[in-house]
């Protein structure tokens, strides 16, 4: 083994900027070059991390030296990336959304089964210590009803109400709280969504859900970025005789706050993914595969408003 795990990062927006600060903080990981087809932002985030700066992710592939690489780009700019570091033999970390549709994503969730690689998404929630808290309080009490929101403003960039580049708002950002509510209620056997009136070539400003989990539960999804900032981005989850309400950074029940998370979720996403690189023993929650569940589900709700009637699912493989 290598003295550094040595991981190159395919973009260079905030995104990814975040991961190499992280990645940077480990005393085994070197950043070893970043690609973005803006070669300006490419080489300022390389320069604060003294890597070599590239305006494509072919010539950071070519330069070699890889045992990772990341891949944090925009919904619509995923696929080649993936499928390119995968011909490399080279294990992938993917932010989420996986892409704009399911079909490039199946085949980039066959290929990495088909070479047997590491991989892991930026599903970070899944690493909350809040969360780990809230599967106990449940505990044997199956999740009745589950209330998920994501109330924002529109994020900074110019592709983000275009669905050609986003995919909306549910594919983007609410992916977030349907994964959280995977694993807190189960599985999603139908979703019915209604969007708000969109101007044309325009996402939808606001958009509801109504989900039926394969537990019974009946399930909502409320998702808007009219507002001026963050309003209120969670889950809320009634069971017998309890409530929970689930942020990012916070666990309350019945009302009452129980914890505060500690913050280190997005910290240990990355850990545990150069860990499963290094061979080690490893805690990788959402693997490609898993992701790719959470990711057909989002599509399901986002179908469902494009053809105005219920979406029904199975359990794929």
């Amino acid at each position: 083994m290598t003295p550094f795990t040595r991981i190159g990062l395919i973009g260079a927006g905030n995104v990814a900027a975040r991961h190499a600060d992280v990645l940077s903080s480990f005393s085994d990981v070197t950043i070893a070059g970043i690609a973005d087809t803006d070669p300006h932002k490419a080489e300022a985030l390389a320069s604060r991390h003294g890597s070599p700066a590239y305006g494509d992710h072919a010539d950071l592939l070519a330069a070699g030296g890889l045992d990772a690489v990341y891949v944090c780009v925009p919904p619509f700019a995923h696929g080649t990336p993936e499928l390119d570091a995968l011909e490399c033999d080279l294990p992938i970390f993917v932010e989420k959304p996986l892409s704009l549709d399911l079909a490039t994503a199946e085949k980039i969730a066959a290929e990495i089964k088909r070479r047997g690689l590491p991989s892991a998404v930026g599903h970070h929630w899944r690493y909350l210590d809040i969360l780990d808290r809230a599967r106990e309080l449940l505990a044997d009490r199956p999740v009745q009803l589950a209330m998920g929101y994501w109330l924002d403003k529109i994020p900074p960039v110019p592709w983000w109400t275009n669905p050609e580049m986003s995919g909306g708002q549910v594919l983007e950002q609410a992916v977030h709280v349907l994964d959280l509510a995977r694993v807190l209620v189960g599985e999603v056997t139908m979703a019915h969504t209604v969007p708000a009136a969109e101007k044309d070539g325009e996402i939808a400003k606001a958009t509801a859900a109504v989900l039926r989990f394969s537990n019974g539960a009946a399930g909502l999804l409320a998702a808007t970025c009219l507002l001026p900032g963050k309003n209120r981005i969670g889950l809320e989850l009634c069971a017998d005789g309890i409530s929970l309400d689930l942020s990012e950074t916070r666990l309350a029940a019945d009302g009452s706050s129980i914890m505060e998370d500690p913050g280190q979720a997005k910290t240990r996403v990355d850990r545990e993914f150069v860990n499963a690189v290094q061979g080690r023993a490893s805690d990788v929650r959402v693997p490609y595969e898993e992701a790719l569940r959470t990711h057909r589900l989002a599509h399901a709700v986002a179908r469902s408003a494009v053809e105005g009637g219920p979406v029904w699912m199975t359990s794929a493989p």
